[in-house]
């Protein structure tokens, strides 16, 4: 077997090394990246201001942003709408989800399904031998005391189960169970991050 350059082969390797030297780095540092950088601040501008220090909510926040950021790009693509519109009602839930697990709105929703909490009858009185120490002293019924353990046993079930449906939607489907005979776009659910990007 014989091996030859082609013409412009060695120009093309001057090339390539030029532009890794120092100069041309700086070149496109300073002129591509240090914009695109500037622009991911201000898109993150929020939750960046919001979280001086690395807090326990601040990746749901950028998650939720990048979220947010990615469906306006989707929308002004030109996918399909049989697989975008999928894509975006996903998107929109786990949207959705994060809110919620931000926000904490796990309480209002078990209220509404079993009704409010009983958080009257909790009470300060003087501990016995010593006038000055106080205790909390809780004098609610055993029903409300039952229905408030309803409640929060209810919330952290509707908690999981959010966590549970935003793992399923973030991680996807198993493509190889997909049936070969029917078409593949039949079978998408518009779930997985990495058919969103």
């Amino acid at each position: 077997m014989k091996v030859h350059a082609v013409e412009g082969f060695f120009e093309s390797l001057i090339t390539l090394e030029r532009n890794q030297a120092w100069y041309n780095r700086l070149w496109r540092a300073l002129t591509r990246e240090f914009w695109l950088f500037l622009k991911s601040i201000w898109i993150f501008r929020q939750e960046l201001w919001s979280h001086p220090s690395l807090k326990d909510d601040l990746v749901l926040k950028m998650i939720r942003r990048s979220l947010i950021v990615t469906e306006e790009v989707l929308r002004g693509g030109i996918e399909a709408p049989e697989t975008l519109d999928l894509k975006l009602a996903k998107m929109q839930r786990a949207i959705q989800i994060l809110d919620n697990i931000l926000e904490y709105r796990y309480t209002d929703m078990a209220e509404a399904e079993l009704g409010p909490l009983y958080l009257e009858g909790l009470d300060f009185a003087p501990v016995e031998g010593d006038s000055r120490v106080f205790g909390l002293v809780d004098t609610r019924s055993p029903e409300e005391k039952a229905h408030n353990s309803k409640v929060y046993a209810r919330l952290d079930e509707i908690e999981a189960t959010e966590w549970k449906e935003l793992m399923e939607i973030f991680q996807g489907q198993d493509y190889s169970k997909f049936n070969k005979e029917i078409d593949w776009s039949k079978q998408y659910d518009g779930s997985g991050l990495k058919s969103w990007w």
